[in-house]
């Protein structure tokens, strides 16, 4: 008797039933069990608990619905446009690291903790936690509690009735409602909620990897204009210059009013860009301190400059890991598997569902009797099992529309993947061909100064006429602004392509709420 050595100090007796009775000598209840004479009634017992149990268990662990799967995708084995194929990608490192420009860097700080649009992503991440946490609530009991008192006559279950009496009552209890999930339906309620949270924090990493990439557009494109504004500057005062030279000569007598009017005018002209210049300069640090946050303003730059600024290596990596770090289509599957998850949910709608509630309570007519424990006790215990007979095709219509949801949310996604190649593949064909332009046009922007060069030393010596130097001078300045284009368009080939491949997807920022 080993295995009833807690119920010491309590004799036992056997009856002529094959019963063994167990007294306490303390105030315990009493129990039965039934001895080794009768091994079958223990192993009826034993084998209905294995079944009830296996049979709960399979039902916990079945959830009606397609599992997820996904969506074959035709990825190319490289990228169109690049020219060495790396397993490494320009896009696992940090923005720190690709970005060198101090006042650059500092910029991209201040718009991650301080851009609205950021900060809006991060709210709905927080929404969609909750919501997700709501959904997982669902597995739980739902307790609540109610209390009542009413006095009344002539009144019955509410509704007036010539009952000929007057009474009052009290009444409090506490009640429990459970659903059992058979069919998955919590499950894949609760999956699908999960996968929304997981595509808000998607969508707010495309939007982190999207500021980044506006910033330095943005920032770019103000040292592109203060490279413009200095040009024009420069081409007004050597248009100036050459002003000086003709009034000059033609105070000498050695040149027309023709040669002194045409530099004239060429040096209006330019200095008429120099306001619209900075026009657009302002406008552009507008933009830029509403990225950053702040009210339009100056954006200090201090020593930077576009001719500064070196384009890196660009290794774009394997097309096939892409699908794992670009944000949107993270974003994008998960939303699919949501979806999924949701065909779920509607095909369970088809099964009963199994609901168990509970109530303890007490109800008297005076208010005293619930401290001095006089109440009438309230109680019970239930089990019910609800489920559809005839809705008209409503639930057949519910689970058609969240199979077509499904599918819309695959096509989605391998729209997002195809798209995604087409942006890499556009951003180094265009950073390899803006990189060979500017090449090019550093070249003949050298030329060109060369040649005005000499032809100014040739008009002084006589040798080349007024129209020769004019000439010179006026090829010299748009091949310089054509210059700062191609430099500007190399920068903002890289950035697109830092944001198309999913660069600093594994940086997590730290964003003030």
């Amino acid at each position: 008797m080993k295995n009833f050595s807690p119920l010491k100090h309590r004799e036992l007796t056997t009856d002529g039933h094959g019963w063994t009775r167990i007294f306490s000598k303390t105030n315990f209840p009493k129990f039965f069990i039934r001895v080794y004479r009768c091994p079958s009634v223990i192993k009826y017992f034993c084998l209905h608990a294995f079944v009830s149990s296996c049979l709960i268990l399979f039902l916990a662990g079945c959830a009606v619905g397609p599992n997820y799967k996904r969506p074959p995708v035709a990825a190319p084995e490289a990228f169109r446009g690049e020219t060495e194929i790396s397993t490494n990608s320009f896009a696992n490192l940090p923005w720190w690291r690709v970005f060198h420009d101090d006042t650059l860097q500092s910029l991209i700080h201040l718009a991650l903790t301080n851009n609205y649009d950021l900060r809006i992503a991060v709210t709905r991440v927080e929404q969609a936690r909750a919501v997700a946490a709501q959904a997982r609530s669902q597995f739980f009991p739902q307790l609540n509690y109610a209390l009542l008192a009413g006095r009344g006559q002539n009144v019955a279950n509410n509704q007036p009735s010539p009952t000929g009496t007057r009474g009052t009552v009290f009444g409090g209890d506490a009640n429990a409602s459970w659903e059992i999930d058979l069919w998955g339906r919590l499950r894949r309620l609760n999956e699908s909620a999960r996968a929304q949270f997981l595509a808000s924090q998607e969508a707010r990493r495309d939007v982190t990897i999207s500021l980044i990439a506006q910033v330095a557009q943005d920032y770019f494109q103000l040292l592109a204009l203060d490279s413009e504004l200095e040009i024009a500057r420069q081409s007004t005062n050597s248009f100036g210059e050459s002003l000086k030279i003709f009034n000059q000569r033609l105070q000498g007598g050695v040149a027309s009013k023709l040669e002194t009017s045409s530099a004239e005018a060429l040096m209006d002209a330019s200095a008429a860009t120099i306001p619209q210049l900075e026009q657009q300069i302002a406008l552009q640090e507008n933009q830029l301190s509403v990225l950053l946050g702040q009210n339009p303003g100056a954006v200090l730059r201090g020593n930077s400059s576009l001719e500064k600024q070196i384009p890196p290596e660009v290794p774009a990596g394997l097309p096939s890991a892409l699908l794992e770090r670009r944000p949107d289509i993270r974003e994008a599957e998960q939303q699919l598997r949501s979806a999924n998850a949701q065909v779920g949910v509607a095909k369970a709608d088809f099964f009963p569902q199994l609901n168990l509630t509970g109530l303890f309570g007490g109800a008297s007519p005076e208010l005293a009797a619930f401290s001095s424990g006089g109440a009438d006790v309230a109680w019970s215990i239930a089990a019910g099992l609800t489920g559809p007979l005839f809705h008209g095709g409503q639930l057949r219509a519910q689970y058609a529309q969240a199979r077509a949801a499904r599918e819309q949310s695959a096509l989605q996604y391998q729209a997002a993947v195809l798209n995604a190649f087409q942006e890499i593949s556009g951003a180094l064909i265009s950073r390899e061909k803006m990189a060979a332009a500017r090449t090019q046009q550093s070249r003949a922007v050298a030329a060109y100064k060369t040649a005005v060069k000499i032809s100014m030393e040739r008009y002084r010596m006589g040798n080349a006429d007024y129209y020769e130097v004019l000439q010179e001078q006026q090829l010299l300045f748009p091949a310089e602004n054509t210059l700062v284009q191609f430099q500007l368009n190399q920068l903002l080939a890289v950035v697109q392509l830092y944001r198309s491949l999913g660069g600093g997807w594994k940086v997590e920022t730290t964003v003030v709420k």
